[in-house]
């Protein structure tokens, strides 16, 4: 397998240095039933893997009901028309086929890897698992009590609750503020009617987007993408969700919890994906928090002053919202300073901007741990998936390193001002003492 991956990776690294021949690599195909696909085909490497998305994840939830896509994630694989639970998991252990399932807070994520000698099982099994699932009472039940449990512990994490509290105050009355996972109340209610109602709402082939990536051609790539997609319906039938703007900018959420460390969240408004000023945003996010050694934060909170051991920011986008979020976890009686470092550093970003020397040692960075996404097949599928999400084109590859190579010192002073000073909205859950202060 560690040949396998080391054969691929060179392939598509090869590919990313040569933009003629990155073009050449991904391949749009069209099934003979007529749904579109992106393929890259790598004969040396005997292994097939596909990566694919519905719209919906878990803002196809009911309001009344989430953790449904959670739960079906969950559940596909345990039973499919005519095979138990147990059945098919061995026809999956016997041919060593791989699936996987995911419900994120706009997509249901799926993806397969097998050999390309067990594809035609593979294809059924996948097949079953999206169009007659089972959802019998013994492996809904097994799955719902372990949920729950996740759910329960949840409640006792100082992680997750500052997380779940900074999304419920940033996003409230919007999909997005709710639990992709449930609650330990809703997910009691939740009924195997409600699973399948799920599957007929969200698997469709009008919200699919699909990657295939191996030793496959775009004849067998087509009819792979036919058998198991095309018994699905035509549309798919999911709520609006409307654009959501951030709410909580200066305010700081605090939740005690006597627990030896104390986790802060953080985080304000990101920008969307096709924003002109993303790639800035993006690089100057790794000269804040987001270059897990060499960032302004990590430096200031780890190294300067020992009050974390990991610290680190994110730029989200989702479909309807864009967030930079971050956070950090220390012990209970340095948490006011850390968190002055933090507010202080981030204020001196948005007011000076970074260096030069900052902006091309993050530029250099980024150009070259790209490959890094593409170093299994399953990978390159799954980031194929994502280009197509973000609609980025299928030149991407090709044209990011110039993108990155193009923001200025001027772009990124500005950015980082516009980007870093509006305020946080800040969740503290721990031993809170002199931290319940709105700013």
């Amino acid at each position: 397998m560690m040949l396998m991956r080391t054969a691929l990776a060179a392939a598509f690294a090869l590919a990313l240095t040569a933009s003629a021949h990155a073009a050449s690599k991904i391949e749009p195909i069209v099934s003979p039933g007529g749904i579109k696909a992106w393929l890259v085909r790598e004969p040396s490497v005997p292994m097939i893997a596909m990566d694919f998305s519905f719209a919906g994840g878990a803002n196809a939830d009911p309001a009344d009901k989430l953790g449904v896509g959670n739960m079906v994630s969950s559940l596909l694989d345990e039973g499919a028309g005519e095979l138990s639970a147990r059945a098919f998991q061995e026809r999956l252990e016997e041919r060593a086929i791989q699936l996987t399932f995911a419900s994120g807070r706009d997509q249901f994520r799926g993806s397969l890897l097998t050999l390309g000698d067990n594809l035609d099982e593979a294809a059924t099994l996948l097949r079953l698992a999206l169009t007659a699932p089972r959802f019998d009472e013994e492996p809904v039940e097994r799955i719902r009590a372990q949920v729950l449990a996740a759910l329960r512990r949840a409640t006792t994490s100082p992680t997750d609750i500052a997380n779940e509290r900074w999304w419920a105050t940033a996003f409230p009355d919007h999909p997005y503020g709710r639990s992709n996972n449930g609650t330990l109340e809703s997910v009691p209610q939740i009924r195997v009617e409600d699973l399948k109602a799920y599957v007929g709402r969200v698997f469709a082939r009008g919200s699919l987007t699909i990657a295939i990536v191996g030793d496959i051609d775009a004849d067998r790539a087509g009819r792979l993408i036919d058998r198991v997609f095309g018994g699905l319906p035509a549309k798919a039938s999911l709520p609006v969700v409307p654009d959501a703007v951030m709410h909580g900018l200066g305010t700081r959420v605090t939740v005690e919890l006597d627990v030896p460390q104390t986790v802060i969240d953080f985080g304000g408004p990101g920008l969307a994906r096709h924003d002109p000023d993303f790639f800035t945003a993006y690089v100057v996010n790794h000269i804040l928090g987001a270059g897990t050694h060499t960032s302004r934060l990590y430096r200031e909170v780890r190294e300067v002053r020992g009050l974390a051991y990991s610290m680190r920011t994110n730029l989200i986008w989702l479909d309807h919202a864009a967030v930079l979020t971050g956070g950090t976890a220390t012990r209970s009686d340095r948490a006011k300073e850390t968190l002055a470092v933090i507010e202080d550093v981030i204020k001196r970003l948005a007011e000076d901007g970074p260096t030069q020397d900052e902006l091309d040692k993050a530029k250099s960075y980024l150009k070259g741990a790209y490959a890094i996404a593409f170093d299994t097949s399953s990978k390159i599928a799954g980031q194929l998936v994502q280009i197509q999400l973000d609609d980025l084109g299928i030149d991407y590859p090709e044209r990011r390193g110039a993108m990155i190579d193009a923001v200025t010192l001027v772009d990124a002073k500005r950015v980082a001002k516009s980007l870093l000073d509006k305020g946080l909205l800040v969740t503290v859950v721990g031993r809170t003492q002199g931290l319940n202060k709105t700013n």
